[in-house]
């Protein structure tokens, strides 16, 4: 017999599910990019479960070890995907360029293409409004050290026309001017002290305002383009509070967020440890107690990166939204599924 070989599109799972029993659920092959990201697509897919639909979540190629972004998206050249076999990956900047490449094209107008509208998922991860729960889970103390949330809206703010010049420039093909290693470099903390975090806003915005002058004087007609994306980006949901959600993801977490996260946790640890040694009557008991909260500390690393309190975030919103919108389309025309 000959062996059958190429890819399983969504009419062979059409076929599929027309084969079971009419109360069975309806099953979704749902293609992620790789092994880190499966946890996070079943937990989005999760909510949307039910007795009529279940999502199956795995990788692009069966038959081998082949990951990444461009297998998810290109199995069959798109042909694949349907309501009956999904992809399921990060947006990196494909969201951001609005069609000026070819991914960013597909990823913008196929609706069997799921994104994260945010960079990637460890975005979502450094979601600013979790960031003092993080704290609290690795040290146990809910004490008040900075306001993250205040300083990354901040950070944001001032990053925001930079990234700007750097999407911009992508849309013309030019990733050398500014490349993602050099926005990267620009808009890293290169030091962070909890009783001045200022200064290190100040030495990101003057970082920021020399790139961006140079940029004005090399491509003095780009200027208004410029202007115009921010304003476009407004209009994509994307506001210059939360631009941090939109850039690099691994560097938002390693030379932003934990930057900022670790010496929180260290000034956490320190103040409750000398909270103990005040009020411990004795050595034995200082000893008992110091030994108790070390043993129960978590590394904040670990935390940031199985952190889920970001359902809230807005990019999240929207990615739900647009898994709300396929499924409606399922009930409205569940001859064609």
């Amino acid at each position: 017999m000959k062996k059958l070989t190429g890819y399983i599109n969504s009419k062979f799972i059409e076929a599929a599910n027309a084969l079971r029993p009419k109360r069975a659920q309806h099953r979704i092959i749902a293609y992620v990019e790789s092994y880190d990201d499966i946890s996070f697509w079943r937990s989005v897919l999760d909510e949307y479960e039910s007795g009529k639909y279940h999502f199956e979540v795995m990788l692009p190629a069966r038959s081998s070890l082949t990951k990444g972004k461009k297998q998810a998206m290109m199995n069959m050249l798109g042909k694949a995907y349907g309501k009956n076999m999904i992809a399921c990956v990060d947006s990196d900047y494909d969201y951001l360029l609005q069609g000026a490449t070819s991914t960013s094209r597909q990823l913008i107008e196929n609706p069997y293409i799921l994104h994260t509208y945010a960079y990637a998922i460890d975005n979502f991860k450094c979601y600013s409004e979790s960031l003092k729960q993080i704290c609290v889970l690795s040290t146990l103390n809910d004490r008040n050290i900075m306001d993250m949330r205040e300083f990354l809206k901040i950070y944001s703010k001032i990053c925001f026309p930079l990234l700007a010049w750097n999407i911009l420039l992508y849309r013309k093909h030019d990733t050398q001017t500014m490349s993602m290693h050099k926005f990267c470099e620009i808009t890293r903390l290169t030091s962070f002290n909890t009783g001045k975090p200022a200064f290190s806003l100040q030495q990101l915005s003057n970082r920021v305002e020399h790139n961006i002058k140079m940029l004005e004087k090399k491509f003095p007609q780009y200027t208004g383009e410029q202007e115009a994306l921010m304003q476009e980006f407004q209009e994509l949901g994307i506001n210059p509070e939360e631009s941090y959600l939109y850039m690099q993801g691994h560097h938002i977490m390693n030379n932003v967020v934990l930057r900022m996260l670790i010496p929180v946790c260290r000034q956490l640890r320190n103040s409750r440890e000398e909270e103990i040694m005040k009020f411990a009557c004795h050595r034995q008991q200082y000893n008992n107690e110091l030994s108790s909260y070390r043993h129960s500390q978590c590394d904040v690393t670990l935390i940031l990166a199985k952190n889920t309190n970001y359902k809230d975030a807005p990019p999240y919103m929207r990615l739900k939204a647009d898994i709300e919108g396929l499924l409606k389309e399922l009930d409205t025309h569940p001859e064609e599924v």
